[in-house]
């Protein structure tokens, strides 16, 4: 779960900055609530990645999310993707919203995921900060072609990632010898994509389960289970659930048509989702998990 408001989204950043966003009505926490109740009533626990600026306003929603079982994790403070920021405006997001929900709910915050998966090869120095920052993984890679985000050729399932020292700052790789033992590294848990002639193809949540039929999604999900023999990620926002939020004004016609799509046919599909598939956060699914050294 990707906790924001519709008013968030890049899509609409240009038309909705962030000057703008308190005139907005808040949708979020009842639709974050509604999400919790399909949760608990399908008996599952999932990781919530939860903007800093969500969480200001809406501090019990935090404290209610944490109480009932799940990981809350970071999702930034501002929604600003990491490649319109520079390295200090990151640093200060990052850390801004991590020490916010970890007052919050008492113990560390594990991960992160950048808005809209947005560390690509020119912001690999977003990895630097986010191991300084006390992260123990990270969950910003999405291993496909788009247009806006995609590491195409990173792999598919959660691996090691390490920084080659000595090559320039900001250069990370998926870890496989070729850096110091020494050298600092950082667990990466990418979105999943599905293989297919020879090519990963995104369907695990967001608009991929609005815009596909449900029975494509359905099939996708199992082949990575049956085929890959491993579990995948799926994410999805509590305003997906929301068809009838405000329409905004001003955006283009493709970002429109991304964020508007089927938002009535979200909620049964979760539905449906949850009863045919096991989930849990992801501390506790993924091997290898630990909070940091201090």
């Amino acid at each position: 779960m990707d906790v924001e408001d519709f008013f968030h989204v890049s899509a609409f950043e240009a038309v909705c900055p962030p000057d703008t966003w308190d005139r907005w009505e808040l949708r979020v926490e009842r639709n974050t609530e509604r999400m919790l109740a399909l949760l608990d009533e399908h008996r599952v626990r999932a990781t919530f990645f939860v903007l800093g600026w969500v969480a200001e306003r809406c501090p019990g929603l935090v404290r209610r999310i944490h109480g009932a079982g799940h990981e809350v994790a970071c999702h930034g403070h501002g929604h600003r993707r990491v490649n319109t920021l520079d390295r200090e405006e990151f640093r200060q997001d990052v850390r801004r919203a991590k020490a916010l929900l970890e007052d919050l709910v008492g113990e560390a915050v594990l991960g992160y995921r950048a808005p809209s998966y947005s560390i690509g090869p020119t912001s690999l120095w977003a990895f630097d900060e986010l191991v300084e920052a006390g992260f123990a993984y990270d969950s910003s890679v999405f291993p496909v072609r788009h247009d806006l985000y995609g590491l195409s050729e990173w792999p598919r399932f959660p691996f090691r990632l390490e920084r080659l020292d000595g090559e320039g700052a900001g250069n990370w790789v998926p870890a496989g010898g070729r850096g110091p033992n020494d050298a600092p590294s950082l667990l990466e848990v990418p979105i999943t994509p599905v293989r297919l002639w020879g090519r990963n193809w995104p369907a695990a949540g967001g608009g991929y389960f609005r815009l596909l039929p449900y029975p494509v999604t359905r099939w996708a999900l199992r082949r990575i289970r049956e085929r890959d023999g491993r579990p995948f990620v799926f994410y999805v926002h509590p305003w997906e659930i929301d068809p009838a939020q405000p329409r905004i004004e001003g955006a283009g016609l493709k970002s429109r048509f991304r964020h508007y799509l089927n938002l009535h046919r979200t909620e049964p599909r979760l539905r449906r989702l949850l009863s045919e598939f096991p989930f849990g956060p992801i501390r506790d699914v993924v091997p290898g998990l630990a909070p940091p050294s201090p």
